[in-house]
């Protein structure tokens, strides 16, 4: 039986049916994206799944020993508790067998109890504790931790002064380290850096269970999933492969759909008109043919499937209003630091014309403060930029402070460029998905992703030559992520992007820089080249670096480590031993024919045999020593 077994499952909410008759399996290793458009009902699904919502109609079966595991699950319930203790928390099973394993062996050290019976107990708690990663999860621990981008700093932090993204992202690690065998993951990469990403691919990737995932992370999926679920039109549709495999395939399938629609309309036409002409002839076998072709089309007709309508998408196209120049942005020397708090110093930079320029780094290093260096909102604390002949700038911010949240989306866009008529500015909006009473609603009602479409508008419509687009593919789902790439790869402007979306990278960029704190590093080339240049960097760095002292072990695994030197010491003992009783048989053989009559008068042979006695008692007297040693 599957992990996860869907049948019929249905979702209406008043009279809007989300989905309808979905049916799916997961297998006990399948890694599933489960993708579809924003508010077809993706994360509902999910909600039904986790016994959250109950379905309108249809069933979800789970195989007998499936665990599940969501992030609701794993909410941290103690502000007080720190980093550390709380994801350590998910192993208390561990810390329970450890503290009976202490219990057991005090008991057998004091001589009370029956020994036999608590010698077996102990031994089956030291395998039941290996078997469940008693040796490595406190290892584990600190790896999630630090992998999704905690320092070791914020060990100690107390959970309830974390940021939103740092709580998400600790109940996250919580539900990976928990021994959950079907995950159910929803944008699990949200607040992760890029660098915290490659580690969650890496985590999943080796998962040994079932997931589920919904994700517009296409790069992610690509590296994660074998197995990809649509929901659209209320229906799903599964398909084998990664993200791109399922781009491909879905392509053809809804190519195939459309030639035999096409092909069986062309067909019942073609029979059509055989049966006019021969009704128009008259005859009785005429009427006869006619009735039985009238019979062939109708078949055609019931069987008849028309492709799905496509899901409207946005539809953008930037143009510069003019040319500029062939040096677009220069900058020298540029620092910034809050309080004692340095981001960045010696950050230098030449964007020429044309270029796709992407900047990359962890969060908090700084790359949105200097955006707003660029765009004239901060003075830089040192250094100097200057742009090009007729350069025109455009910002598209993230934060969205560029919105005002108390007008509608008719007049943040009318009031930004008040000499469009009223039809140009809602052509504009409708090509952004703003139709009919949608153009009267108030900003601060809107998803970040209507509003992100807002600013995309509005920067679309400055007709800027010079774009600084920062993390503009946040909360837009994976066809209108699609439709941004295909605009701006038409574009005719440059671009200097932060964005952490690496399918959106690679798709694009021509230059990939890296903001630290000692400035900028460049690679020239996209983010596949960057991450091959990066893991080259990293592997001459470990030749390079002295050996790493060991981590320090814990109790358990301390003793374990002496029982494991006891046993080579009594082995080594052992042989020592053998090798002494061994030379004392052959030194008395050697004396024995050294008293012989034979010897005494075979020159050669009696210096061959003192020699040999001589070596023969010198490996004993080693022996002992050994003996000594290890007896000691």
């Amino acid at each position: 039986m599957p992990a996860l077994s869907v049948r019929n499952l249905t979702m209406t909410f008043v009279e809007r049916t989300l989905f309808a008759d979905v049916s799916f399996d997961v297998e006990r290793n399948d890694k599933v994206g489960f993708i579809g458009a924003n508010g077809v009902g993706k994360t509902t699904l999910f909600r039904v799944l986790n016994g959250e919502l109950d379905p309108t109609g249809g069933t979800v079966a789970f195989e007998k020993n499936t665990v599940v595991g969501y992030m609701e699950q794993h909410a941290c319930s103690n502000p007080k508790t720190d980093v550390y203790h709380e994801l350590l928390s998910v192993f208390a099973y561990l810390e329970d067998i450890e503290k009976e394993i202490a219990a057991v062996t005090a008991q057998i050290d004091n001589g009370t109890g029956d020994l036999n019976a608590l010698v077996d107990r102990q031994t089956q708690l030291i395998e039941q504790y290996e078997v469940q990663g008693g040796l490595t999860y406190k290892s584990r621990t600190r790896s999630a931790l630090l992998g999704l981008g905690f320092s070791e700093g914020d060990f100690t932090m107390e959970v309830g002064a974390l940021s939103g993204g740092q709580r998400s992202k600790l109940c996250l690690a919580k539900l990976l380290l928990s021994r959950s065998t079907l995950l159910l993951l929803d944008e699990p990469t949200n607040h992760l850096d890029i660098r915290s990403v490659g580690w969650l691919e890496d985590f999943l990737r080796d998962f040994k269970g079932a997931m589920l995932i919904i994700s517009h992370d296409r790069y992610f999926l690509d590296r994660v999933t074998n197995k990809t679920i649509e929901l659209e039109h209320q229906k799903v549709m599964c398909y084998k492969g990664s993200y791109s495999e399922f781009i491909k395939k879905k392509q053809a399938y809804n190519d195939s759909l459309k030639n035999k629609y096409e092909n069986d309309l062309k067909e019942i036409r073609r029979i059509e008109g055989i049966v006019e002409q021969q009704k128009r002839w008259g005859r009785e076998r005429n009427f006869i043919t006619a009735a039985s072709r009238q019979k062939q089309a109708d078949r055609i007709k019931e069987q008849l499937v028309a492709p799905e309508s496509e899901l409207e998408t946005m539809r953008m196209r930037f143009e510069p209003k003019c040319e500029s120049g062939n040096d677009v942005l220069i900058c020298r020397d540029l620092a910034k630091q809050f309080g004692d708090k340095r981001l960045f110093e010696d950050v230098s930079l030449h964007i020429r014309k044309g270029e796709r320029v992407f900047i990359l780094g962890q969060n908090g290093c700084g790359k949105t403060t200097l955006f707003r260096i660029l765009t004239g909102k901060l003075p830089p604390d040192r250094g100097e930029y200057d742009y090009g002949a007729n350069v025109m700038p455009g910002y598209f911010d993230q934060m969205q402070q560029n919105l005002d949240l108390s007008k509608t989306a008719i007049d943040e866009v009318w009031d930004t460029f008040p000499h469009l008529t009223q039809t140009e500015v809602r052509s504009a909006l409708a090509a952004f998905l703003f139709k009919g009473e949608d153009v009267f609603q108030p900003l601060s009602k809107m998803s970040g992703g209507e509003r992100a479409r807002i600013s995309l508008l509005k920067l679309m419509l400055r007709g800027s030559n010079f774009l600084l687009l920062d993390e503009p593919t946040n909360h837009l789902d994976a066809a209108s992520r699609e439709e941004l790439e295909n605009t701006l790869l038409d574009y005719s402007g440059t671009m200097l992007i932060i964005s952490h979306d690496r399918y959106f990278i690679n798709k694009l960029a021509h230059r990939v820089l890296t903001l630290n704190p000692n400035g900028l590093k460049e690679y020239l080339g996209n983010y596949d080249y960057y991450a091959e240049r990066i893991k080259a960097e990293g592997v001459q760095q470990a030749k390079s670096d002295t050996p790493k002292a060991e981590k320090p072990l814990n109790d358990y695994q301390l003793q374990k480590q002496r029982q494991s030197e006891e046993r080579k010491r009594r082995t080594r003992l052992k042989k020592a031993e053998e090798e002494i009783e061994r030379l004392d048989r052959e030194i008395e053989e050697t004396q024995a024919q050294l008293a012989s009559p034979e010897t005494a008068t075979d020159y050669e042979r009696l210096i061959e045999l003192t020699n040999q006695l001589e070596e023969l008692q010198a490996q004993q007297e080693a022996q002992y020593e050994i003996w000594e040693e290890l007896s000691d």
